[in-house]
C-alpha cells in the first residue's frame, strides 16, 4: 500500500458486520472480496486516501472491470462509519488464493493485529467450495461425453 498510495494513512480499525471474506477468480489464484452474509464479520483497516491514491488503487484493483466500488458500514470502537470499499463484480467463481497472495494478506492481518484464524477459515471454506464444484464438474463430464457418442 505504501508504494501504490504514498499519501494514504491508516486512521482506524473496524469490522464490516454481516459480511464474509471470500476469494474469487481463477481456481488457484483467486483474490479477496467481501460479500453479504448474516452473522459474519470481516476485520478491516480504515484508510484515508487522496484522489491520486484512489486513482492508483483503481488501476491496481482492476476497477471497474474486476472490482466495483461500494459504500459499506464499518463498526468501530467509536461507532459506525461509512467507507468506500472495492468488492468483486459478479461472475467470478470461488477459488483458492495463491500462496504468495495469501502470505501478503496474512502479513497484513498480523500487522493489523487481526485474528489470522478467521482468514484461514475463509481460505479453507473457499477451497472446500472450489473442490466440491470441480468434483461436480468432473462427475458431469462423463455423462456429457456419453451423450455425444450416442
Amino acid at each position: 500500500m505504501a508504494r501504490r498510495c504514498p499519501t494514504a494513512k491508516v486512521i482506524g480499525k473496524g469490522e464490516i458486520k454481516d459480511h464474509e471474506l471470500l476469494f474469487r477468480g481463477h481456481s488457484m489464484s483467486a483474490v479477496a472480496t467481501v460479500e453479504p452474509k448474516a452473522g459474519s464479520s470481516v476485520p478491516v483497516l480504515i484508510w484515508e486516501i487522496g484522489p491520486e491514491d484512489e486513482r492508483n488503487l483503481d488501476m491496481y484493483e482492476g476497477y471497474p472491470r474486476l472490482y466495483g466500488k461500494v459504500d459499506l458500514e464499518v463498526q468501530t470502537e467509536e461507532g459506525c462509519e461509512t467507507i468506500m470499499a472495492y468488492t468483486m463484480n459478479e461472475g467470478h467463481e470461488i477459488g483458492k488464493p495463491s500462496s504468495y497472495y495469501l502470505d501478503t494478506i496474512t502479513a497484513g492481518y498480523l500487522d493489523a493485529g487481526f485474528d489470522v484464524n478467521r482468514l484461514l477459515e475463509s481460505v479453507t471454506h473457499c477451497k472446500e467450495v472450489m473442490e466440491k464444484r470441480l468434483e461436480n464438474e468432473r462427475m458431469e463430464e462423463p455423462i456429457w461425453n456419453q451423450q455425444l457418442l450416442q
